[in-house]
């Protein structure tokens, strides 16, 4: 006999007795890969896959439930009965992932969400968002992002409400934001976790628009997504947490002056001024780029972030941005607009700062790049900045 180290789903080693044989190599089959066809691997899973979700109903939905419910009760009395031997709880937490993992079949069947209410399981899903495993809490998170998915909810608007209805009422957003600093991206499942938590989020805003309010109201999501845009590396989540934070400025003007509040103005002003002398790198970060600045002419909407925005010398930013005639040149237009209209002082600081000399060739739709394809870019990119600027100047 030997002993054998065996590594749980959770992370955690055990040592099992376990009969020692000759190390024993199959030798190359005959048969390569390249000899299978891999097309009617790909059709059985699909059919088999369709077969399962045609499958689901309400009895099978019930069964489901079931079983996880009684993983749940296993797991949590086997680390209340052994809270220092993570041995001894490991197997059913592998038993309550594969559970979390079969209730994603529900996608298919969206109209049973009420009865996945009725059934009273979303708290006790969401309960495990909580977890002392991470890996139980990803598991959730994908299952939610899942659950909400657009293609899934598109054609059953009222099972989709009374899922987001239960979801929020028994504190989705408060759970899935406190989760966000428990996961480090430098881990690649837990950075796609991050992921489908600000997805799940845009999920519900889009069932719920008035959940862009409440998850502001509730929790420090906006604080976090400040800190993630202030971040000089760029990543699939800084993308998604700019795109976040402009869903929620767009749809609430009380959003607007709470984010204002919180130093927002400023921080935008310095993600953007990354970009103010180069371009972006991928098409992903100019996007990324476009919903920063969508974000700050939002901002600029309350009449107290047009004076903090003058304060934090928004107005001189914006006219080095335009000099440089990068990527960056026409959104400096716009959120000038959006900072100039009905706000004299900042009017007076662009005159006071030569930004007239700057704005003119844009007026004119001009720009003097050296190098003619530079040029034909520019004027692309400014677009409907003529009119903008004589909006300005008027």
């Amino acid at each position: 006999m030997r002993r054998a180290v065996v590594e749980h789903g959770n992370g955690e080693i055990s040592h099992d007795d376990v009969p020692s044989f000759p190390s024993y190599r199959r030798p190359p089959s005959p048969t390569t890969t390249a000899e299978v066809d891999l097309s009617l691997l790909e059709a059985l899973e699909s059919s088999q896959t369709a077969a399962a979700l045609e499958a689901l109903d309400l009895k099978g939905l019930k069964k489901l439930v079931l079983a996880f419910e009684r993983r749940l009760r296993d797991n949590i009395a086997a680390r209340l009965k052994y809270p220092d031997q993570p041995e001894k709880f490991a197997d059913s937490e592998i038993e309550l992932h594969d559970e979390i993992e079969k209730l994603k079949v529900l996608s298919g069947s969206p109209e049973l969400y009420p009865d996945l209410v009725n059934l009273n399981t979303i708290p006790s899903l969401l309960g495990l968002l909580s977890h002392d495993n991470i890996d139980i809490a990803i598991d959730v998170v994908h299952l939610l992002q899942e659950l909400t998915g657009e293609d899934v909810l598109e054609d059953n608007d009222e099972p989709a409400r009374t899922l987001v209805d239960s979801l929020v009422e028994n504190n989705v957003l408060e759970l899935l934001v406190q989760l966000l600093p428990r996961l480090s991206e430098t881990d690649p499942d837990e950075m796609a976790a991050v992921y489908n938590v600000l997805a799940t989020i845009e999920n519900l805003i889009e069932v719920r628009p008035v959940v862009a309010e409440l998850v502001c109201e509730r929790t420090k999501l906006m604080r976090w997504l400040l800190g993630k845009i202030k971040t000089r590396e760029f990543d699939g989540n800084k993308q998604y947490a700019s795109e976040l934070l402009a869903i929620l400025m767009q749809s609430s003007a009380a959003n607007q002056k709470r984010l204002g509040g919180m130093n927002g103005v400023d921080v935008v002003l310095q993600a953007v001024a990354m970009y103010k002398s180069r371009d972006p790198r991928t098409p992903d970060e100019e996007e990324m780029v476009e919903n920063l600045f969508d974000c700050l002419c939002c901002l600029l909407m309350p009449l107290e972030n047009k004076e903090r925005f003058l304060k934090a010398e928004g107005v001189e930013l914006m006219i080095i941005v335009m000099n440089q005639k990068k990527f960056c040149y026409a959104s400096a237009i716009r959120a000038l607009d959006f900072a100039m209209t009905n706000y004299p002082p900042a009017c007076e600081r662009f005159v006071d700062v030569m930004g007239l000399k700057t704005a003119f060739p844009a007026y004119m739709g001009k720009a003097n790049s050296h190098e003619q394809g530079q040029e034909e870019t520019q004027q692309r990119r400014i677009g409907r900045a003529p009119d903008i600027i004589s909006c300005i100047i008027i």
